[in-house]
């Protein structure tokens, strides 16, 4: 909605453009009475403008595909609240959002992964601060085919069957079938995720097959019977089987919101937003929105763990 004020005392136009929704009809109100009372009150203006900053403004989230499903809803939610909020999520991957905060192309990083020592380097070399904030947590989910027999493995057998040393079902207590490795590509955070934790920081095996999204894992796991990979807690269905998981040989647990909440399960991590020290203001409320008692019920909803 384009609103348009003119004075032939100040000899001044200002031409505004508010977002077309009913809650705005209060921000044209008071740029009229601003307008009018120019000459008057000198503070008003500035006012003015930095209302209009904050309506016009269209904040940028971008990065982890794990955290992604969580963003987009939180932000459906916020924008529902704040109809005058403008929020755009995209995913790519931890390391891609983290490179679109360096170059200034969004203005928050989601991932899945703490940022790396070389990347904070570069922020620091760019004279750039970054914050980090932890929204939610969550368990990381191994996953195979339906018709796979093999319930549970070891974090041991999981690290032989990624580095290529388990090749065949048959070597766990499945069927004698070849085992058909899915990971996702080196600019995701949960692949380093899965790496560091799993792997204990070993190199994936040469024929891994990398997928650019957790999407892609889901749908390629539950088309192949021989398949193995990894996902986060909300991106399990119906189409895929998640196993149990044991550190010591012992307990074996299956990722769950009960198991990661009691810390029970043992591959969890943190998801989190990054973004710029300058930009705290710009960003305050919508993470403030994802940390309050609603936004974490949101997380739980989507099928997270809440930080609460």
């Amino acid at each position: 909605m384009a609103i348009s004020f003119s004075s032939k005392t100040t000899n001044l136009h200002i031409f505004v453009t508010i977002k077309s929704h009913p809650c705005n009809t209060v921000a044209i109100l008071l740029w009229y009475i601003i307008f009018k009372n120019m000459k008057r009150i000198k503070l008003l203006p500035i006012i003015g403008l930095l209302l209009l900053s904050q309506i016009g403004h269209a904040q940028k989230i971008k990065g982890s595909d794990t955290v992604l499903p969580l963003a987009q809803s939180e932000a459906e939610s916020f924008m529902e609240k704040f109809p005058s909020a403008t929020v755009t999520v995209t995913g790519g991957g931890s390391g891609v959002g983290i490179a679109a905060l360096l170059d200034g192309s969004t203005e928050i990083a989601m991932a899945s992964r703490k940022i790396k020592f070389d990347e904070k380097l570069k922020f620091q070399n760019a004279g750039k601060t970054t914050v980090e904030k932890t929204i939610a947590w969550d368990a990381l989910a191994v996953i195979v085919h339906p018709s796979n027999k093999v319930s549970q493995l070891t974090r041991q057998q999981l690290e032989d069957i990624f580095t290529g040393k388990i090749t065949n079902w048959s070597q766990v207590g499945g069927a004698n079938m070849k085992i058909v490795v899915y990971s996702r590509e080196t600019s995701s955070g949960t692949y380093e995720f899965f790496k560091e934790s799993v792997l204990e920081n070993k190199n994936y095996m040469a024929s891994v097959l990398s997928m650019p999204a957790t999407g892609a894992i889901i749908q390629s796991v539950s088309q192949t019977q021989g398949a193995i990979g990894y996902v986060g807690l909300a991106y399990l269905n119906d189409n895929v089987k998640a196993l149990k998981v044991s550190y010591d040989g012992i307990n074996y647990v299956a990722p769950s919101y009960a198991n990661a909440k009691n810390k029970s399960y043992p591959v969890v991590r943190p998801l989190m937003f990054y973004y710029l020290k300058t930009d705290e203001a710009k960003v305050k409320p919508f993470i403030d929105f994802i940390l309050s008692k609603e936004g974490q019920t949101i997380v739980d909803e989507i099928g997270y763990i809440d930080i609460l």
